[in-house]
């Protein structure tokens, strides 16, 4: 992977993340709430059509004791919301920092969800991962780009242009977010290089847009926001009102874990089908490229082999590393666990073995410092917590 242009200090770095933050919020809507701060204004929904049945952790084979001190280890991580699911069933809840209905920002976690909007569209039929991505991206017809599938995208070796600079200080500052994305070079061949690549993932809002016919947010509150209950839930736009695509929701634990359910039930939810198992199967069971064993379709694996770039999604500091090493992202872990992550640790966990669902929210940091709570401490859930 690229490196980014020489050596970025601390402020630079945390400048970065205000800017996107601050221009985030700027073009959020009312009823969503800036990327850089929290809000607790009322729902869209006023009911809750499917409310999660609570169970104490014992009658889900759960260990309380243990549960519970993963839930201080959390809290003791800048944390401010925990859940635990298991069958299904709502096994531990946590609010550090207001109540369970504030809404927060839950950065590349964005990315995951994108990933399903484009297994609906694929089982929709308006279009195929093999597609080029110049089917609907027309400045890539006849250019390098040409070659770069919607798998390509959603896998992060697209070979789209890549450097510090222009992924998080160039494309943060851009009104037009899709519009810069676009326009950038090609810079390798599809396939020959893996990089955390967020203006590559946000041309995905305009094929998309394109394929489906719809603004991305209409597109995700019609097929799975409504549909699983997320009334908390919200897609923010860039200054010249594309839905982004690589950042931008902000959430609740309650709302990621109903997402973290319809995924480990292969996408169904409720006995209705949001998204293909097929889909699932495709964007989590398996590494999609073997430039990077940890990574799906815009989903992070466990998966042993080459690791790359894991704290890149929860680190800014991480973002400039090339580095990669052989093992899994979180060692000793299950083989088959996968995430949703974001800057500062926002996740997702999903294990389809012992049937849970963990979801933390916390504190947005650029350069996340110890205590935190991480993929690693998540984990622990799993391989603690679960006594039968």
């Amino acid at each position: 992977m690229p490196r980014g242009p020489n050596r970025l200090t601390a402020a630079a770095l945390t400048a970065a993340l205000l800017t996107a933050a601050l221009l985030t919020g700027a073009c959020s809507s009312g009823s969503g709430g800036g990327a850089g701060g929290t809000t607790t204004e009322p729902s869209r929904h006023s009911a809750d059509p499917s409310p999660w049945e609570t169970t104490a952790p014992a009658a889900v084979g759960l260990d309380a004791g243990k549960l519970a001190r993963v839930a201080a280890q959390a809290e003791k991580g800048k944390s401010d919301c925990l859940a635990v699911v298991r069958h299904g069933r709502l096994a531990g809840e946590w609010n550090f920092g207001g109540d369970r209905d504030t809404r927060r920002p839950v950065w590349s976690v964005t990315k995951s969800f994108t990933s399903v909007l484009v297994g609906i569209a694929q089982d929709d039929g308006v279009l195929s991962l093999d597609d080029k991505a110049a089917k609907w991206i027309g400045e890539w017809k006849g250019t390098p780009a040409e070659a770069v599938t919607v798998r390509d995208l959603l896998s992060n070796d697209s070979g789209r242009e890549w450097t510090f600079k222009t992924d998080y200080q160039e494309l943060l500052a851009a009104q037009d977010r899709t519009k810069f994305a676009i326009g950038l070079r090609q810079q390798h061949e599809p396939g020959t290089v893996w990089a955390y690549n967020n203006s590559a993932i946000q041309t995905l809002q305009h094929v998309l847009r394109e394929a489906t016919g719809k603004d991305v947010s209409q597109y995700a509150e019609e097929r799975v926001f409504v549909p699983l209950g997320m009334k908390d839930t919200t897609m923010s736009p860039d200054g010249a009102g594309n839905t982004q695509t690589f950042m931008g929701m902000n959430s609740t634990c309650r709302d990621l874990a109903r997402f973290g359910q319809m995924m480990l039930d292969k996408g169904m939810w409720r006995g209705r089908r949001i998204v293909s198992a097929d889909y699932v199967q495709a964007a989590t069971g398996r590494s999609s490229t073997k430039l990077n064993a940890a990574y799906g379709y815009l989903w992070w694996l466990n998966r042993r082999g080459v690791v790359r770039g894991p704290v890149a999604a929860t680190d800014l500091g991480g973002a400039r590393s090339s580095a990669a090493a052989r093992g899994q992202l979180v060692p000793g872990a299950p083989p088959r666990l996968y995430w949703a992550l974001g800057l500062g640790n926002q996740l997702i966990q999903v294990d389809p073995v012992s049937k849970t669902v963990v979801v933390r929210i916390g504190a947005t940091e650029p350069r996340p410092k110890p205590p935190t709570f991480g993929p690693a401490e998540a984990a622990r859930v799993v391989t603690e917590a679960v006594v039968r």
